[in-house]
């Protein structure tokens, strides 16, 4: 039998995919055999199948539920997904659901039972999000976010296990302030332990999208001038990447033009520049493993929002996280749409030549949107991500040249923005002299200039 969800999706039932044992006969008694043969699936020598152990559990969970409920629900987590493919069983929310209902039948008594159960949610919901079902998946990550608040009053650390879930799927709904307000608990609970394994940077990238997204310009803008300040310090203690530092100042400054504070963005462009002067001579000072053109893939990602929220209907990803932040179906439907955007792209370019006045301007804009999503996604999937966008960025550049000859007045300062997403890139692959060059371009096109 197979149901249909909503979004014409087809979700097996776990009773048809993978059929569960009879363990009951006529009188309502487990059946002796069915017992006899699940022990000796878990005591044979032999390796065993993940179906097996499931099927096995889900007899031995009914003679003594306390101790194979537990193992019933790792079970079926386990079954879902073959790591040995990378795919997922077709029956697999089905199994999740199903271990959702062991995990809930746990004696609540069990002081493992709250860790179960999160993890048994946090597995399901995200088979929710992959069929599209986002009300009941965002309904898990509630439950989830209340076994976290419970876990920590009784342990009374503020960092609430799921809050930045939770705030990810109201951010993807496009409930801003509801996201800001979550992040906002989040930031305040974890700021105290500073800036040690880099966590504290990601939770203020997705702080400041989230704020930003909400309306909340000022302290937008504060919590990034606190994310500056942070990774300079860590840079200039050799803890951190002098590139993390150069994306954020980059970042800051479009943020402070965006809101009018012109002023202050010249200095803070004026700072990255000598940053940048610095790498282009050095290079970097660390030798750490990278996560550098992740951070820098995230700060394109919000550098660019304005372009992308005029091209997305729908659900959109959360401005600031990173892609494994993401639900499955909007990460889907984000990278997918990479293919309309270059239909769209393919057939504005022939109009923009004969038409600039009409159609120049839409083919730039929508030729950076595709280049960032593009970015991001290539970054998200390879560490040889240059080769695969660097046409992208250069081709940016050319048609934003040719708007700012065209027309001046607003097409200079966007070959600027076009030529600063170019110097990132250069400088996420390492290349800082290509960088340093289109990044002193941009600040002639801006009259910033030495």
């Amino acid at each position: 039998m197979r149901r249909t969800d909503g979004t014409g999706h087809q979700a097996c039932s776990a009773l048809s995919e993978t059929p569960r044992i009879s363990v009951m006969n006529h009188s309502g008694k487990v059946d002796q055999d069915d017992i006899m043969r699940a022990r000796n699936v878990l005591l044979a020598s032999g390796r065993r199948t993940a179906r097996e152990e499931v099927d096995a559990y889900r007899v031995l969970a009914q003679v003594s539920p306390a101790s194979y409920l537990p193992r019933l629900v790792k079970a079926l987590q386990h079954l879902s997904y073959d790591s040995s493919s990378g795919r997922p069983h077709p029956a697999s929310l089905a199994l999740c659901e199903e271990a959702v209902a062991a995990a809930r039948a746990v004696d609540p008594a069990d002081p493992a039972r709250a860790d179960l159960l999160y993890g048994a949610l946090d597995t399901c919901q995200r088979e929710l999000f992959t069929v599209g079902r986002r009300t009941e998946g965002l309904a898990l990550r509630a439950e989830m976010l209340a076994i976290g608040r419970a876990q920590a009053e009784l342990s009374r650390n503020p960092a609430v296990r799921g809050l930045r879930d939770w705030a990810a799927g109201l951010s993807e709904e496009g409930r801003h302030a509801e996201a800001a307000d979550a992040l906002t608990e989040w930031v305040a609970a974890v700021l105290p332990g500073g800036p040690a394994g880099g966590g504290l940077a990601w939770s203020l990238l997705e702080w400041i999208g989230a704020l930003d997204d909400a309306g909340r310009s000022d302290e937008a803008l504060a919590a990034f001038e606190s994310l500056v300040g942070m990774m300079g310090a860590e840079a200039a203690d050799d803890r951190g990447w002098m590139t993390c530092h150069l994306y954020c100042l980059i970042g800051y400054a479009q943020m402070l033009d965006t809101y009018g504070r012109g002023e202050k963005a010249v200095a803070v462009r004026q700072e990255a520049l000598a940053l940048l002067t610095e790498l282009a001579a050095t290079g970097e000072r660390t030798s750490w493993s990278d996560y550098g053109a992740s951070y820098w893939a995230v700060l394109l990602s919000l550098s660019g929002a304005d372009s992308e929220r005029s091209t997305t209907g729908g659900p959109r990803p959360p401005s600031g996280a990173t892609p494994m932040e993401w639900s499955p179906d909007v990460k889907r439907r984000y990278f997918d749409s990479r293919v309309t955007l270059r239909e769209e792209v393919d057939t504005l370019a022939p109009r923009a030549i004969e038409d600039p006045d009409q159609h120049l301007a839409e083919l730039v804009r929508l030729h950076r949107v595709l280049t960032v999503r593009s970015a991001v996604y290539w970054e998200h999937r390879t560490h040889l991500f240059a080769e695969r966008v660097r046409s992208l960025f250069d081709d940016g550049v050319g048609l934003a040249r040719r708007l700012s000859q065209h027309r001046p007045a607003d097409g200079t300062p966007t070959l600027a923005k076009v030529l600063m997403d170019r110097s990132t890139f250069h400088t996420a692959a390492r290349e800082f002299g290509p960088a340093l060059d289109d990044f002193r371009e941009a600040l002639s096109c801006l009259g910033e200039a030495d």
